[in-house]
């Protein structure tokens, strides 16, 4: 018993110092199971070994390491950093593996530990940067920037403070802030983590020859089966956005190979084999993904994948599926308002995607993605001319996302702009040709219905390569009542007067005592972090103003 409980505690201190940010590391070199001695241990000592170096921990690891942690506090419930540690696995086990329960519980755990601290201590920076982690797993990017800067204040040479920076000013489309973030974590940490999150950084920038590179790299470097299936995965994506589907199934059948268990992997592919017509083996991919991982926008693809077939049965199955997800991810305070809206616009009420996207909007999440759902939202309640503004902020950024320039095309020929519209739709099918199972033939059907441009070619065209000079700012939104479809939307949770309380409430994100304050959103300038000075002129995002014509949206 006492062997044992050194060990536990050895493990308690070795992941306490080093099991942040919600990922459990993995050291390079670590393989499979070779040594002797009860599995549990083994793999929890596996999972935290060298955790430095960035690698994800392999699925039966994970496990292993929450089934010590949960063992240890149930005869140490005092242990403040193991509370922490626990609370960061609970986040990294419920994202990996579209566990929302686990949310609920990462809550508890980390308001623990706070609880557990002594009126002369400050924070455990461990539970800060868990809280961050559990915020943006919740899709609530304006607390998760709370609680990361609060974290960056008390350990600014922390690195784990810093992917939940950049992960947090990511969703709130503050990219200029996300890549400062992203010099100081290069600065101080080099592991795969910080590759990852670069890629992805650039990959949202528009500079998709430097992430490529960067997932490249990365795959080449993997010192783990896992931690290589996810460079390939990422590979895979950026594959497959620049239409490029054979690549793309290849990067996915072998990121596949180094990890069965890759969900992300099975539905990257079966967006690849939609594109090359085995439509049957895509639909086998998506059902296999949602068991593993019963994600709402998984089952939005199915069912638009099935819609595109005429099986309509299929598709109203998969669209109920999107609904239930949703809600039950709610239960756990997991804001799923984006992917609900988008199936509002398409599918369901147009006008209540567009009051849960006021909302998105009001609360800071401005990214490039709500942008572009609050555009096409509009447009669906046909409300095209409010779209525009936000249509435009989406196509501005130079990531090219088909998608995206299909909505914006759209939106151009309802107004009437038929040589933009062309633009757009030729864009849209250039940039990825099967984009969508349904969109990509209308983005088709869009254009040859449009015909030939009329000679002398567009006018005004500027420095940019867009035609004309246009307004950049897209007209904010007021919050709005949620829609009445079940589904409240998830608004920010008010602060405790007096630190954490000791238990969680449903469906709130944990919010600080004494929240730092929100930096404001930046101007158009040319941003300091970039990989290049050609692609440092691109454009960041604007501070915008009230307009009551949007206002009464909804």
């Amino acid at each position: 018993m006492k062997s044992e409980t050194l060990k536990n505690a050895a493990v308690s201190t070795l992941v306490g110092a080093t099991l942040v940010t919600g990922v459990i590391l993995l050291a390079p070199g670590w393989g499979e199971e070779t040594s002797t001695g009860p599995v549990t241990q083994r793999s929890a000592v596996r999972a935290v070994a060298a955790a430095g170096a960035g690698a994800p921990a392999a699925p039966a690891d994970l496990k292993a390491l929450i089934s010590d942690y949960e063992n240890w506090l149930r005869r140490y419930p005092s242990d403040g950093p193991s509370w922490a540690a626990l609370g960061a696995a609970y986040v990294e086990r419920g994202t990996r593996f579209a566990r929302p329960q686990d949310f609920s519980k990462a809550e508890k755990a980390l308001r623990r530990s706070m609880e557990l601290r002594t009126a002369k201590e400050r924070d455990d920076v461990r539970a800060l940067v868990g809280t961050a982690a559990l915020a943006n797993a919740r899709h609530d990017y304006v607390t998760a920037r709370t609680w990361g800067e609060r974290a960056r204040s008390q350990a600014p040479k922390a690195w784990t403070v810093y992917p939940v920076l950049v992960d947090a000013y990511t969703g709130l489309g503050n990219l200029e802030a996300a890549g400062k973030a992203m010099d100081t974590l290069q600065e101080l940490h080099s592991g795969p983590q910080v590759k990852d999150r670069e890629a992805q950084l650039y990959r949202d920038r528009g500079w998709r020859e430097d992430a490529a590179a960067l997932a490249y790299d990365a795959t080449v470097r993997a010192g783990t089966r896992h931690e290589k299936a996810v460079a390939l995965v990422r590979q895979g994506d950026l594959a497959w956005e620049r239409g490029e589907a054979a690549e793309a199934v290849d990067h996915y059948d072998a990121a596949l190979a180094a990890d069965p268990g890759s969900h992300r992997a099975l539905a990257g592919r079966a967006r690849a084999l939609v594109a090359l017509d085995r439509t049957d083996e895509a639909q086998r991919d998506y059902e296999e993904a949602l068991d593993m991982a019963p994600l709402p926008e998984y089952a939005l693809e199915a069912g638009e994948l099935a819609e595109s077939l005429g099986m309509d049965g299929d598709a109203a199955t998969q669209y109920a599926r999107v609904r239930t997800l949703v809600e039950e991810a709610h239960a756990h305070g997991v804001d799923g308002d984006l992917v609900l809206a988008r199936y509002e616009a398409d599918h369901g009420d147009p006008e209540s995607a567009v009051r849960r996207l006021q909302d998105e909007w009001w609360r800071g999440h401005r990214s490039v993605h709500v942008a572009d759902a609050m555009g096409w939202a509009l447009y669906r309640a046909d409300r095209a001319e409010d779209a525009l503004p936000f249509a435009k902020l989406a196509t501005r950024q130079e990531a090219r996302n088909a998608l995206f320039s299909y909505h914006r095309g759209e939106i151009e020929q309802a107004l009437g702009d038929e040589g933009r519209a062309r633009r757009y739709m030729e864009e849209a099918l250039r940039t990825n040709p099967d984009f969508s199972p349904l969109y990509a033939p209308a983005a088709r059907e869009a254009l040859e219905a449009l015909g030939e441009p009329s000679a002398g070619g567009p006018v005004d065209v500027d420095g940019d390569g867009l035609p004309d000079k246009e307004p950049w700012e897209p007209p904010a939104v007021p919050p709005a009542a949620a829609a009445g479809t079940g589904v409240p939307s998830a608004g920010p949770s008010s602060a405790p007067s007096a630190g954490p309380s000791t238990g969680p409430s449903a469906g709130a994100s944990v919010a600080p005592s004494q929240p730092v304050a929100q930096p404001s959103v930046p101007a158009p300038a040319s941003p300091s972090w970039s990989p290049s000075a050609s692609a440092s002129a691109s454009p960041g995002v604007v501070s915008v103003e009230p307009s009551p014509r949007v206002s009464g949206a909804g």
